[in-house]
């Protein structure tokens, strides 16, 4: 299985994101955490601004959505050039009805859970789903400590024959990358392991190497 990064321009330099998206050109996936102020307790960027980066960098868009309407705000979305649209089970959205919505306009379709929340819950979706996201921290602050404890529900998807991507975001570096890979994690979002360090492209292809290495 391919193992991916997906680094999160949460922890980049908003007032120079083109020159911060060129520092990552050889990453897998560009990660765009969305949030709304209701869902999590902090603002962070919309869809124009989606749509401005997405006209300076070739890499697919892997698009967090930490909204507490995701139905609503898919086709905007969609139309400012998210590749990968991701959205939380616990949002107040029916979660048929997003994941439809996100098919229909052309994206790739994820679900997102917090460390809380039950991996059962996104059982009926899976055969639908480009990807499961299991957060390593509580969404809505950058900066936190790796969960080890969520494992268990990366490795239960895999003993249940999901061969999708599973996507771990939170807390990553090239030690706790090792963890997650283990457990059958291939999607890393890292934010400031790669955007804080002083050579982001040799620190994305050292993750990628720790996560291969790991299995």
């Amino acid at each position: 299985m391919d193992m991916k990064i997906s680094p999160s321009i949460l922890a980049s330099d908003y007032a120079n994101l083109q020159s911060e998206l060129k520092k990552i050109e050889t990453s897998d996936l560009i990660h765009v955490d969305v949030m709304d102020g209701h869902f999590v307790p902090n603002i962070s960027i919309g869809a124009p601004v989606v749509s401005a980066i997405k006209k300076v960098c070739s890499v697919p868009f892997d698009v967090h959505l930490m909204i507490s309407d995701p139905l609503k705000y898919a086709e905007d979305f969609a139309s400012a050039g998210a590749d990968i649209i991701c959205f939380h089970i616990e949002s107040d959205s029916d979660t048929e009805e997003t994941v439809n919505k996100i098919l229909s306009l052309g994206k790739k379709a994820a679900i997102a859970v917090k460390p809380g929340t039950d991996i059962d819950s996104v059982i009926p979706f899976l055969d639908r789903l480009s990807m499961v996201l299991v957060m390593t921290v509580e969404p809505g602050f950058g900066g936190q400590s790796f969960m080890e404890g969520v494992m268990p529900k990366i490795e239960k998807l895999r003993a249940l024959g999901y061969k999708g991507d599973i996507e771990v975001d939170g807390g990553v570096n090239p030690e706790t990358i090792k963890i997650a890979a283990k457990a059958g994690a291939n999607v890393f979002v890292a934010g400031s392991a790669v955007f804080k360090s002083e050579n982001p492209e040799d620190t994305i292809n050292l993750l990628r190497k720790n996560a291969a290495d790991a299995l």
